[in-house]
């Protein structure tokens, strides 16, 4: 790091061009590389996937994943929908609105009962458009189609358009990027980094992560010329990018100050470029070990078999990686070159956190209460999460207060069922479709299927049916179940659509998840101990990591799935389930940022042990654990806080996913920042006592095998 840092001191102009042209590349190719996201969400050799690939090429991009439009109407007392009139009337209509190579199913007689209300006033229709590969598939059409069911009324009542794309809000027009996000992250923290630095300083972290966000778009272009890359990971880059960038920026600049106003440092013309030198000989090392951490968590994405998560994977690992290089290339250039003149007005700073100092004290003290105190409010934090289930939000939860919802109320209270917003689509022989058609309908749970004759290609017919609860219910789950495994055993037959998929997903996601779970933990573990030169901190680390992510999952089951706090905070209820996806991205992301703190920490706390046991004192842990956290806890503190507020800023994305996925972020770093590493791990590491530096082999031996060179440590034992 020492070596580094002074070649990249003396080659400061070509260092700050090269970082300048690739922030200005990838700036202005910025709304290009956004352009080449993909909204796929394939999943290869799955039955469902190879269901809806079926209906997408025999039925014109329609149907499969996405689900229908819903089209309903309720006449006024004493009409029936069966009447002739109104069946012409309901016939000509959805005719009209059904775009070209679209399909849709509506009440024409005999055979159609399911599209009917028991007391014969509503019917609806389900109405497929072609669909383009984007997160707003019906986008093309909406508008058409909203205009003409505006002015459409049947024997006077109105008609009205609802269905999982339009309560959704993902079809009502272009989604917006994430600018304004970020924007009002970047301002939440310059608060922060303002009331930290109390001077100019406050905008180099800022201006690190603008170099840093454009580099990542760049290198995210680059991957999309060899895979598909999510939507979704324009978010990621941009605003998890803006946290990640301070917060290592944050540190140095943290440390740099603290070497350059210590009474023992060197004085003169040198003053400046040792006090950056001795910075990034422990705050670099730092921030690299951190980031390495995280880019190792989000390997977890990259070796699933989902092409989705895994491109969700590749670009959350360029998010630490990069903003690793930034801080330690170009910040070092930029604290040399304009630190001090930034600097102003300059003012003594407090090396040592008074209140972190008092919390350390205490919990040192009385370790073992710290440890049942904390302890009993991590597990009551992540009790909920033993309820978590996964699967896509409930229906009913999309939207709320509109008319769309309120259509969509009126066709549960009319006895269609909720799981009519996405039914099963199955592909069968038509030779088989009378006797499939009776076995789908006997299952239990199951409300309602129709097979028009118009959904006909050659021999092959579809079937669409749907469950009495929502898909995502315990109850619509269990009929799912039965209809796939009903569908699949008929030869010939293929089942597909939204609920396919999602047991699909979770079969791919969550089937290989243990052996996922000890890949990353193992690495991670060699990482660390390699580093900090112990097992038990590792150990340690893992652990609370663990309990920290699980606690975030039982917010997020207690405030989304459960809905305890969804509508005050969000307008939007119980979601009934948690997306599919969020988990295991929740545990890859927050895994790898919560181990940044506990690396900030450890770090500074085998730093002062070495440097104690240098100066011949004893007895060093107890003081090593209380100047760590000291020193650490206002810089955990504040850089939590930059990163909650860069989640809080997600939150604001109009995707719902996005939101629970940004809750479970912004918990998680509130409770690891506070609960975990303020109070759990200084008492742990007290309570473990000398254990936590057992290392296998000695560091003499480790110093003979690297040739005598001198540790990262050395300007350190030097100094004392």
């Amino acid at each position: 790091m020492e070596r580094m840092t002074r070649w990249v001191l003396a080659h400061r102009l070509p260092v700050v061009l090269v970082w300048v042209a690739l922030a200005l590349a990838g700036g202005a190719l910025a709304a290009g590389t956004i352009d080449r996201l993909s909204y796929e969400t394939r999943l290869p050799d799955r039955p469902g996937q190879e269901a809806n690939d079926a209906l997408a090429q025999r039925f014109d991009q329609t149907g499969g994943r996405n689900a229908p439009l819903l089209l309903v109407v309720t006449l006024p007392e004493g009409a029936s929908v069966t009447s002739a009139d109104v069946r012409e009337q309901w016939s000509a209509l959805v005719t009209r609105v059904t775009p070209e190579g679209g399909r849709s199913a509506f009440y024409r007689g005999a055979g159609d009962e399911s599209l009917v209300s028991a007391d014969g006033r509503t019917t609806i229709a389900l109405l497929y458009p072609p669909a383009t590969p984007s997160n707003a598939p019906y986008e093309r059409w909406l508008p058409g189609i909203t205009a003409a069911v505006d002015q459409a009324r049947i024997l006077g009542a109105p008609v009205e358009l609802t269905g999982q794309p339009v309560l959704s809000g993902r079809n009502s027009g272009a989604q917006r990027g994430p600018i304004y996000e970020t924007l009002l992250g970047a301002a939440g923290a310059l608060i922060v980094l303002t009331v930290v630095f109390a001077s100019g300083l406050a905008v180099v972290p800022l201006l690190m992560a603008a170099v840093a966000i454009p580099t990542t778009f760049l290198l995210v272009r680059g991957v999309t010329a060899l895979t598909d890359v999510s939507f979704i990971a324009q978010f990621l880059v941009a605003l998890i990018g803006l946290g990640v960038a301070i917060d290592y920026a944050l540190l140095v600049v943290t440390r740099w100050r603290e070497e350059r106003d210590d009474p023992d440092a060197e004085t003169g013309a040198a003053a400046r470029h040792t006090a950056i030198v001795r910075a990034m000989a422990g705050a670099g090392r730092a921030v690299a070990l951190s980031g390495a951490t995280v880019a190792i968590s989000l390997a977890a994405l990259v070796v699933l078999p989902v092409p989705f998560l895994r491109s969700v994977g590749y670009a959350g690992m360029l998010i630490p990686l990069v903003s690793v290089a930034v801080a330690l290339t170009l910040l070092p250039v930029v604290l040399y070159s304009w630190g001090d003149r930034l600097d102003r007005p300059r003012r003594p700073h407090q090396v040592d956190s008074r209140a972190w100092t008092r919390i350390a004290q205490f919990t040192t003290r009385r370790p073992v209460a710290s440890v049942l105190v904390s302890g009993f409010v991590l597990l009551a934090l992540a009790a909920p999460a033993l309820a978590l289930r996964l699967g896509q939000p409930a229906t009913a939860t999309l939207a709320q207060g509109g008319a769309p919802a309120q259509a969509f109320a009126r066709i549960v209270d009319a006895g269609f069922g909720e799981g009519i917003a996405r039914p099963i689509e199955v592909l069968v022989p038509a030779g088989s479709l009378p006797s499939l058609t009776g076995e789908l309908r006997q299952l239990d749970g199951v409300m309602g299927s129709v097979a028009p004759d118009q959904w006909a290609q050659g021999d092959t017919r579809i079937i669409d049916v749907w469950t009495a609860a929502d898909p995502s219910a315990e109850q619509g789950r269990s009929a799912i179940n039965g209809i796939l495994d009903t569908a699949r055993a008929t030869p010939g037959v293929l089942a597909g659509g939204a609920p396919a998929t999602d047991v699909d997903f979770i079969d791919a996601v969550y089937g290989s998840l243990v052996l996922v779970l000890l890949l990353v933990a193992a690495v991670t573990f060699v990482v660390l101990a390699r580093a900090l030169r112990s097992v038990v901190l590792p150990l340690k680390a893992l652990a609370l990591n663990a309990l920290s992510t699980a606690a975030a999952y039982g917010v997020v089951v207690f405030v989304w799935q459960q809905g305890h706090g969804s509508e005050l905070l969000f307008d939007t209820p119980a979601i009934g389930a948690v997306t599919i996806w969020i988990p295991m991205a929740v545990f890859a992301f927050l895994f790898g940022l919560s181990m940044d703190y506990e690396v900030f920490i450890l770090h500074r706390i085998r730093e002062t042990h070495l440097r104690l046991n240098a100066a011949g004192e004893r007895d060093t842990l107890v003081a090593s654990v209380v100047t760590g956290i000291s020193r650490t806890g206002r810089l955990v503190t504040s850089a939590a806080l930059i990163l909650f507020l860069a989640f809080t800023a997600l939150a604001g994305i109009p995707v719902t996913d996005v939101k629970v996925f940004a809750t479970a972020l912004a918990a998680g770093i509130v409770i690891d920042a506070t609960i975990v590493r303020g109070v759990l791990t200084p008492a742990l590491v007290t309570l473990l006592g000398r254990t936590i530096w057992w290392f296998p082999r000695p560091m003499s031996r480790l110093r003979a095998r690297s040739g005598g060179r001198p540790t990262p440590l050395a300007p350190i034992k030097e100094r004392v």
